[in-house]
């Protein structure tokens, strides 16, 4: 009987210990945002005996069964799902607000604004070489920031490219990390410490891969995580040990393209989704850009061909360039700007061409499109940014929720030590009992 009784308090003395541990294992991560909350399992030992004809039972304590991790293939998926949507705006707003700083830092406006002033000042002395002189150092402010906004606009498109180019090395890092952990994962002992560290890690490197690139996964029996980009019919990333590479080009207006073993693939969430899609919207406004500079060129230079300079001669371009990027002044001076009509005599103060100039660009001109551009612009941040908001709470929710499944309570870890400290405590006693109680069939003897 006595030996019995050790048995018995030896394995739950054993068995409490190891909860202890675990809990206090779980205390210690609890801020670790990767880490799942352990469970130790324990099993009933019950020994069988058989003597001659009868067969006994014997009660022989508890076992240890192995380590449960918490864990919900649906919130995890959830939250990898609404983590990469959110990434997705997160990196499209970033770079949209790049595109809008790069157009309202130039003050294209403004300056068109000044030009036309600078015109209406000459119309009132058309032959004064001063004002001439401004109106024309006017028109070079005009070139020069138009060759600015084109310059920030590069410098934005070039550094949403480089956070593509890091996101993309980020991705692949992970996936050939998660052929590694899937590797180990083969060869680690079920129900063990080193297991449920693994899968941790496994979902790391998950939830890492689905906020470059919205994923498909599916958990295979033995724990091995298969990922596909995109949906569940999209190409492999990752098959157990073996791992492909997302490769990514850049075209000349400097949009994205991805491909997977020669497979054109295309993110519709993750951040590589947001910058391809802020980077198509900076190819539309780098053409927008290019179009208000040539129609701006086109309105001035027009006008000239249309009038007279004060030596009477025609009309000479002002600008020359073919948008945004090259845009230049051509004229010589001041003195050739073409105020008077074709055909007018030499030191004509007729302004009816200048006229028709300041007309041209104050109906539907350079300065309005201008607004017109920022508007669209601004009006698609807005709206990216009310959804930005949307997608944030569902995200929080969803990382709230998994955090409720998986996290560690730190209340309910507290309430395991004193519970398994106890334990302990009994166990203990159970076998100082069994001891004493030996102890006196020696003595009876």
């Amino acid at each position: 009987m006595s030996s019995v009784l050790i048995n018995i308090g030896r394995s739950g003395a054993s068995a409490a210990r190891s909860a202890l541990e675990l809990t206090a294992q779980n205390i210690a991560n609890a801020s670790n945002p990767t880490y799942a909350r352990r469970t130790l399992n324990q099993t009933e030992v019950v020994s069988t005996a058989t003597v001659g004809l009868f067969t006994s039972t014997a009660l022989s304590g508890v076992r240890l069964d192995g380590i449960s991790r918490s864990d919900n293939f649906l919130l995890q998926a959830q939250a990898r799902s609404s983590a990469s949507d959110l990434a997705r705006s997160n990196a499209e707003i970033a770079g949209l607000r790049g595109a809008e700083t790069a157009v309202e830092q130039a003050q294209i406006f403004e300056v068109m604004t000044d030009f036309e002033a600078s015109l209406a000042r000459l119309q009132g002395d058309p032959l004064d070489p001063s004002l001439r002189a401004a109106a024309l150092e006017s028109a070079r402010a005009v070139a020069e920031t138009f060759q600015f906004a084109n310059r920030s606009l590069g410098q934005f498109r070039s550094a949403v490219q480089a956070d593509a180019g890091a996101g993309l090395d980020t991705l692949n890092q992970q996936a050939e990390e998660l052929g590694r952990i899937n590797a180990s994962i083969i060869r680690a002992l079920p129900g063990t410490a080193g297991q449920a560290a693994l899968f941790d890690q496994r979902d790391a490197a998950l939830s890492q891969i689905s906020e470059q690139f919205g994923v498909s996964v599916e958990l295979q029996t033995n724990g091995t995580a298969s990922v596909r980009l995109g949906d569940a019919s999209g190409p492999s990333l990752v098959q157990g040990t073996l791992v492909e590479t997302l490769n990514m080009t850049t075209a000349a207006d400097g949009t994205l393209s991805f491909d997977i073993g020669g497979s054109a693939v295309s993110p519709a969430t993750g951040a590589l989704a947001g910058h391809s899609a802020a980077l198509q919207a900076h190819g539309d406004l780098q053409t927008d850009l290019d179009d208000l500079a040539l129609y701006t060129m086109t309105i001035v230079n027009g006008a000239q061909a249309n009038g007279t300079a004060p030596d009477g001669s025609g009309g000479q371009p002002i600008f020359s360039g073919s948008g945004a990027g090259d845009i230049a002044i051509s004229l010589a001076s001041g003195a050739g700007i073409a105020t008077a009509p074709a055909g007018s005599p030499a030191q004509s103060r007729d302004v009816s061409n200048l006229e028709a100039l300041r007309g041209a660009l104050a109906n539907d001109g350079p300065a309005a499109r201008t607004d017109d551009i920022l508007l669209v612009l601004s009006s698609r941040i807005s709206g990216q940014e009310t959804t930005q908001t949307a997608l944030s709470t569902i995200a929080e929710s969803a990382a709230t929720a998994l955090a409720a499944e998986t996290g560690v309570d730190l209340d309910a870890e507290a309430a395991n030590l004193v519970r398994f400290q106890q334990a302990f405590q009994a166990s203990s006693r159970v076998m100082q009992v069994a001891n004493e109680i030996f102890d006196s069939i020696l003595a009876i003897r």
